[in-house]
């Protein structure tokens, strides 16, 4: 290897750092000769030793600072593990360990990683970047913090979101670690808790909003743009006050999306699919209900009805007549005054119910949603209903963390007496019921956002239109196998996550490529050259 840092210092860089793995010749040109055991190892033997010692922490909150220190030591050998133990590994760095991360972020916070941007940069933005020693920025995650995962305002602790999602990018999809940028913008909180808490790094003032927040974004988006002109910005767990607004701003100016609202509809919308495999029935044939009326279920819900669209040509807005929205006050119909612009999409002609099991009598739907993080709200009353309902009533217990799980994986099989098609958001064992064993796969966001993010900026592509998005869903439903359907599982394998990324990102880079939305000349061998693009941890 060539590098100008030596000795002491290059150990102490993460993305140079080969630790034990340095050769002979290496340690003397380099300067490390002596620094190190003796002993010359692979990265699959230092891979070995970083699994056992993560097995050796109970707490999955102290495997998670176990990874973050060795992220923050060796960058390669992170991923190596979370590579060759994606299973294991992914719901400690992700959900639903992350949120307990982000929950205790200024307390366990050891080395600062990515950006922070303040309402106190503003008009300063482009000094902020220019800071960022990364001349080739491919995939930044931005969050305000505000809504994170079902936790709500977690201010500037919810940087543990970005950074979690970017090392998704990097372990599933290949993008290259010294491309990716996690940033928080910090408005302040209005989290109570976290404002008398000492140790807590954030501004300590309620958050800003209205017009200073939205020239702050705004300054961001554009300062990112002219420091990087082809970089995919990610909008991460915004509060739905500002997710929407952002999110229309900027989707047709600039090549970025928002995964709460589309990247979770991505992956929902294969389970959809896939259920579809099961009962040989059609979307268009599907009654949903939502436990919720946020992000999450405005764009699950909206994806579906353009699935419909495709499927039966008939307008968005008849399609949309087959999905409803339940919120804190109850269904949302047309009669309502008190809706928001997102949800007033969904206001149909129907009688307005005050309890969710109101609802389901009045609409008898085929499947039910949970995206409102209510713990046990899908209870006994509600599973058994929906299988006297429907021969194959589907089920999505999708909020997480694991603690805000409108049912189990046990649940939804045992009170539909193994009817259930089912999903959620975190992770659950397998259950074996009346002789049958199921194996619930979790709709996570990894099967999707980190493919969408290869495939776009491959292309380089100019936005990212709703096309793209019912393109990864599509390509990742073929690849649920009939074994796997016949154990309830609506997705593959996380353990395959690679190939399902290097595919879904072919997928989408085509759609680029067909839809004129390229800014570059599309490779002879398509489906070669994108695959040859990803990144790998290798010294």
């Amino acid at each position: 290897m060539t590098c100008s840092i030596k000795g002491q210092k290059l150990l102490r860089n993460p993305l140079l750092n080969r630790g034990a793995a340095f050769t002979k010749e290496e340690r003397a040109a380099a300067g490390v000769r002596g620094l190190l055991p003796s002993a010359v190892e692979t990265l699959e033997l230092q891979a070995q030793r970083a699994i056992e010692q993560l097995r050796s922490y109970e707490l999955p909150i102290h495997r998670y600072v176990y990874l973050d220190t060795l992220h923050n030591t060796n960058e390669t050998l992170f991923y190596k593990v979370v590579s060759d133990y994606s299973e294991e590994v992914m719901p400690v760095i992700y959900t639903p360990t992350v949120g307990e991360a982000c929950q205790k972020f200024s307390h366990i916070f050891q080395q600062t990683r990515g950006l922070f941007v303040s309402i106190e940069d503003k008009g300063h933005v482009d000094e902020i970047l220019a800071n960022v020693d990364q001349d080739d920025v491919e995939v930044i995650v931005v969050t305000d913090g505000q809504r994170i995962l079902g936790l709500g305002d977690q201010g500037i602790n919810g940087m543990g979101i970005p950074v979690g999602k970017l090392a998704l990018y990097t372990a599933c999809a290949g993008i290259a670690p010294e491309k990716t940028l996690p940033v928080t913008i910090d408005v302040g909180t209005n989290n109570a808790d976290y404002l008398a808490d000492p140790l807590y790094m954030g501004l300590r003032h309620e958050r800003v909003q209205g017009e200073a927040y939205d020239e702050l974004v705004d300054e961001f988006m554009q300062a990112v743009r002219r420091r990087w002109p082809n970089v995919l910005v990610q909008f991460e767990d915004f509060g739905n006050a500002n997710a929407f607004r952002v999110l229309d701003r900027w989707k047709d100016n600039a090549l970025c999306f928002n995964d709460d609202i589309q990247g979770t509809a991505c992956v929902a919308v294969t389970g959809f699919f896939s259920a579809m495999r099961v009962t040989g029935g059609k979307l268009a044939d599907q009654r949903v209900l939502f436990l919720g009326a946020g992000e999450a279920a405005t764009g699950i819900a909206n994806l579906i009805a353009q699935a419909i669209c495709d499927e039966t040509g008939e307008t968005i807005e008849e399609a949309r007549k087959r999905c409803f929205l339940y919120d804190s006050k109850g269904l949302v119909v047309a009669s309502r005054t008190d809706l928001s612009h997102h949800k007033r999409e969904f206001a149909h002609e129907a009688e307005f119910t005050k309890t969710f099991e109101e609802s389901i009598e009045q609409l008898r739907p085929t499947a039910i949603v949970g995206v409102a993080a209510q713990p046990n709200a899908f209870n006994e009353n509600v599973i058994r209903r929906m299988a006297e309902l429907n021969e194959r009533p589907i089920i999505f217990a999708l909020s997480n963390p694991t603690s805000k799980a409108e049912c189990s994986a046990e649940m939804a099989y045992r009170f539909s007496n193994g009817k259930a098609l089912f999903a959620s958001g975190s992770p659950f064992a397998p259950v074996d019921f009346n002789g049958q064993h199921f194996v619930p796969r979790q709709g996570n966001n990894a099967y999707v956002f980190p493919a969408l993010g290869r495939g776009a900026t491959f292309a380089r592509s100019k936005t990212m239109p709703v096309g793209m998005f019912l393109a990864a869903s599509r390509k990742l439903a073929e690849m649920v196998s009939e074994e796997d359907l016949a154990n309830g599982s609506l997705y593959p394998s996380l353990m395959d996550i690679r190939p399902i990324s290097e595919e879904i990102s072919v997928a989408v880079a085509e759609y680029a490529y067909a839809n004129g939305l390229a800014q570059n000349d599309k490779p002879e061998d398509l489906d070669a050259a994108v695959k040859a693009s990803m990144w790998t941890p290798k010294y």
